[in-house]
């Protein structure tokens, strides 16, 4: 219960500030996409499930502001946060440095699935070096904030129980 109203109020949080306070922080005209950067930790600290309905939520809510289809962001989240999930069964033990790597990869990845999807369903602005340069960009600024987002991914998910020596639990991250 109180796991998902911390949730809640990270994806909250996470559309407030993609939509109120990144905007005006761009850096060479790109802004991170803080609500993919925090699907990816939940889908590392809880799984492949977890990582895609929150990653679905995330782009649901942050497509009501988009001039893109909607469900697009809600798409590319939803699978990526799988894929990490899925990703994050595998590693058996992360170096301080794999989140921050794999946020990039991550967020190359579901920038690259906006835009194919994207270009498919009709919205050529998505499709080019323009594009290519953007996700980049956003990725590479995502993986910057992950140091800070993962900490409070872990906190929200955090169930008041010992603390688990999982992905997240007693590492630092």
């Amino acid at each position: 219960m109180i796991r998902g109203i911390r949730l809640a109020l990270l994806l909250v949080a996470v559309v407030l500030l993609q939509t109120a306070v990144w905007p005006n922080l761009r850096i060479a005209g790109v802004a991170p996409e803080i609500g993919l950067v925090v699907t990816v930790g939940v889908a590392f600290a809880a799984g492949p499930t977890a990582g895609a309905v929150f990653g679905f939520a995330a782009g649901l809510s942050l497509d009501l502001f988009l001039s893109t289809p909607l469900g697009l962001s809600a798409l590319a989240w939803s699978v990526t946060g799988y894929g990490v999930g899925v990703i994050q069964g595998a590693v058996l033990r992360a170096a301080w440095w794999f989140p921050v790597a794999l946020t990039f990869v991550a967020g190359c990845f579901g920038g690259l699935v906006f835009c194919l999807v994207g270009a498919i369903v009709g919205q050529d602005q998505l499709w080019g070096f323009a594009a290519v340069r953007t996700v980049l960009l956003s990725a590479l600024y995502g993986a910057v904030f992950a140091p800070l987002v993962f900490p409070i991914v872990r906190f929200a998910l955090h169930d008041g129980g010992p603390r688990s020596s999982g992905p997240l639990g007693g590492q630092g991250w």
